[in-house]
């Protein structure tokens, strides 16, 4: 296992380097089309959320690998495989929850004898391998997490039900806190009609961040520093790319985003901790969104995750 003080600066290198290693042509670790990948899971169907989504997508892609199914080394022997000799495997996260009883009360009122009940989650790191690295893998026994089969037409219509304006018109896409309205320009105005559903979905995971909503702070405070600007752009990217991943469908490259590239890797390498907060609040955000389409009927919420701590709480150190 390696030191918890040096997890978080290195998984935001192997992120940094993937994001890196796209920027020619503007393909980032999160840009994906081969469905197996989609949606990382675990041996035993469990599904991979915030940063360890990240983190296998970018390790997916740099080593080609054809296969969603991860399990450590003692899963896989628990499968009847047997990893192969030589291969590296990949650190993901796994957040531990623990309660805290301060009995000297909250601050203001020491000494009151109530005691302050307080939830700290610690980052810790273990090894995982790919289907692709193993070698006599019982597939029959291995549960598999299919995205959910969502054509284009179903896929808007989720995205159209959650009580957010969509206005199609003669506008650039953008998302107007005031108004709480998105404006996208229209059908024939994209590429393709999956590039229209890759750019809904960007804009709705902004919408999110509204005081009615999630009320996240990089939102509110999107026009007061260029730093602040690109975490939410990031939140936005890697929460799209999610949504698009649930419903089994890619999220197109949007060239206008480049130039928010060199402000991300910027904030990455200032922060280490800023890609697991900006990945903690795109799960928040896709999140919502299920939530949001299963109370409308549209589709069913997304269940059975390996779930991260709230996009809200400070990471312990």
């Amino acid at each position: 296992m390696k030191p918890r003080r040096d997890l978080y600066a290195t998984v935001t290198d192997q992120l940094i380097a993937a994001i890196e290693a796209g920027a020619g042509t503007w393909n980032m670790p999160w840009h994906l089309s081969s469905a197996p990948i989609m949606r990382p899971t675990s041996v035993a169907g469990r599904r991979y959320n915030g940063i360890n989504r990240l983190i296998l997508w970018a390790t997916a892609d740099a080593c080609g690998y054809s296969s969603g199914i991860f399990g450590t080394y003692q899963q896989w022997k628990g499968n009847g495989a047997q990893v192969r000799k030589g291969e590296t495997g990949t650190h993901v996260i796994l957040w531990k929850k623990v309660e805290r009883q301060d009995g000297a009360g909250p601050i203001g009122n020491p000494g009151d004898g109530e005691g302050d009940s307080r939830a700290q989650f610690f980052a810790r790191s273990f090894v995982v391998f790919n289907r692709d690295q193993v070698d006599g893998a019982d597939d029959g026994a291995i549960k598999k997490v299919t995205p959910i089969a969502t054509p284009i037409v179903d896929a808007l219509t989720f995205l159209e039900s959650l009580d957010i304006t969509v206005e199609y018109g003669p506008h650039d896409a953008y998302y107007r806190p005031d108004l709480d309205k998105v404006f996208l320009p229209q059908r024939i105005d994209f590429d393709s009609d999956l590039d229209l559903v890759s750019t809904l979905a960007h804009e709705i995971v902004h919408a999110t961040g509204h005081p009615s909503r999630l009320s996240r702070e990089t939102l509110r405070d999107y026009h007061k520093d260029r730093a602040i600007r690109s975490r939410e752009e990031l939140c936005a990217e890697i929460g799209s790319a999610m949504i698009m991943a649930d419903l089994g469908l890619a999220c197109t490259p949007r060239p206008d985003h480049a130039a928010y590239l060199s402000s991300w890797l910027s904030v990455l390498r200032h922060d280490t901790r800023a890609i697991f907060a900006a990945a903690a609040q795109a799960q928040a955000a896709a999140d919502w969104i299920h939530a949001a389409a299963a109370k409308a009927g549209s589709v069913r919420a997304d269940e059975g995750a390996i779930t991260e701590p709230p996009a809200d709480l400070a990471l312990a150190a």
